[in-house]
């Protein structure tokens, strides 16, 4: 199981650090949503603070995944990111949520595995 974990850390971590850092350099080529309504909300959130704001965090909780620092704090700081994803994804695109169910369920998983962290919040 502690393998598992140091996987998906690891994974989740590296993937938050590539797609954090493509909001501000771009080096992934944009693509075409299936659904109208999901490129213009997308491309409100790319011209405001958003999406940018989002990049810092994703980028930040990233590199905090891979060094093994505060990963508690990472986890719920990349929480609310993640059911946005996933949200976004099962209502305006569809057809591309593996990456972000990926997101969502390792963040998920990983809170679930550091429980006893998070006791004295709730």
């Amino acid at each position: 199981m502690n393998t598992l974990i140091l996987v998906l850390r690891i994974v989740l971590g590296a993937m938050l650090v590539v797609f954090g850092s493509n909001k501000f350099i771009g080096f992934i080529p944009g693509f075409e949503f299936a659904n109208p309504d999901a490129g213009i909300f997308f491309g409100a959130l790319t011209d405001s603070y958003v999406l940018k704001t989002v990049g810092i965090i994703e980028v930040l909780v990233g590199l905090l995944l891979l060094t093994k620092k505060a990963v508690p704090f990472a986890l719920i700081l990349l929480a609310p990111i993640s059911v946005n994803i996933i949200l976004f994804h099962a209502t305006l695109d569809p057809a591309n949520i593996g990456p972000g169910a990926f997101v969502f369920v390792a963040n998920a998983f990983l809170i679930f595995k550091s429980w006893s962290t998070y006791k004295t919040l709730f």
